[in-house]
């Protein structure tokens, strides 16, 4: 087995029939791959990243895992977005945490023109009083859009596939899988960095799963975010029984598998994991978001970090 990570780390691309061999590998082999693969694209260093909710709820899109969509029945409280000192005094406090990457999140299918004059203000602020390195996440934006995001200072554009191009129009009918697709091409356009991934335990097969990093990996993306899913009770996904933590971890390595020098990111759902996803940074992850997250709970930052350097991690951003 371990001349399967020896053929990728020399450049080999796993067919499609090749990774969906790997669903019948012991764990144990498949963990040994991965950290092979581990050890030689990604050292030691690992990215920490943090969000802050800029927007919430009131939702034009009916995704229906989430909580914010206007089309599930869902508690949240809805608020428009924030305001740059807010927004700085958050992004100040993570940084002395030890953050050193920061995003702004905010709800809707896109922010709108006077949104993104407001969001280029903060970010022009944030460049000028951190050394956070900045990205953003403000739905299916056009090219001048990211351009303008671009020149404020964001380095990097989130933008979530959620699941394969064949299970999305269960999970989603607003808008397209292509629509997606198209905004990340124009962020790569106008010079940004991607970050693209999706959530585990949707209702998708695994085939999805593999679909999904294949997709990743033919866009060439570099930044990974996985989610475990965190039913939310008023979304359609909430009788959905959660995927067990060896289904994850299993999924996680095959995303390693496929992108092998991309950064795996855990993300939504961390908590969920009885470790915190101890395990799967040992061997398949890493990085992770920490700190608050949107509509759910996230993980404390110096529980992160210290157990990260348990770990042998060094947090370079």
């Amino acid at each position: 087995m371990n001349l399967l990570s020896q053929r990728i780390i020399q450049g080999y691309c796993l067919s499609k029939k090749e990774a969906m061999a790997l669903w019948d590998t012991p764990i144990v082999d498949l963990l040994k791959e991965c950290k092979n693969i581990m050890n030689h694209f990604c050292s030691t260093n690992f990215e920490l990243c943090t969000i802050i909710n800029g927007k919430n709820g009131k939702c034009s899109e009916d995704c229906k895992y989430c909580a914010q969509s206007v089309h599930n029945s869902t508690s949240i409280k809805s608020f428009p977005l924030v305001d740059i000192e807010m927004v700085l005094n958050d992004a100040m406090i993570n940084e002395r945490k030890g953050i050193k990457r920061y995003s702004i999140v905010t709800s809707g299918k896109k922010a709108t023109k006077s949104e993104i004059n407001i969001l280029c203000d903060i970010y022009r602020k944030l460049r000028e009083k951190t050394k956070l390195k900045l990205c953003a996440s403000h739905g299916l934006l056009s090219l001048d859009d990211l351009k303008a995001l671009q020149q404020a200072g964001v380095i990097r554009y989130h933008n979530n596939l959620e699941t394969s191009r064949s299970h999305f129009p269960n999970i989603c009918s607003t808008h397209t899988y292509e629509q997606k697709i198209a905004t990340i091409r124009a962020a790569q356009e106008v010079g940004l960095e991607i970050c693209c991934g999706g959530i585990i335990g949707i209702g998708e097969t695994k085939e999805d799963r593999v679909d999904l990093a294949l997709e990743l990996r033919n866009l060439g993306i570099k930044s990974i975010p996985l989610n475990l899913l965190d039913a939310i009770e008023g979304t359609p996904l909430h009788y959905l029984e959660r995927i067990s933590e060896q289904d994850f971890l299993q999924t996680v390595a095959i995303f390693r598998i496929i992108n092998p020098s991309a950064t795996i990111r855990l993300a939504g759902g961390r908590n969920l994991l009885s470790d915190r996803g101890k395990r799967i940074f040992a061997f398949c992850a890493n990085g992770t978001i920490s700190g608050q997250l949107l509509t759910t709970y996230g993980n404390d930052t110096e529980d992160d970090i210290k157990m990260l350097k348990e770990l042998g991690y060094e947090i370079i951003s």
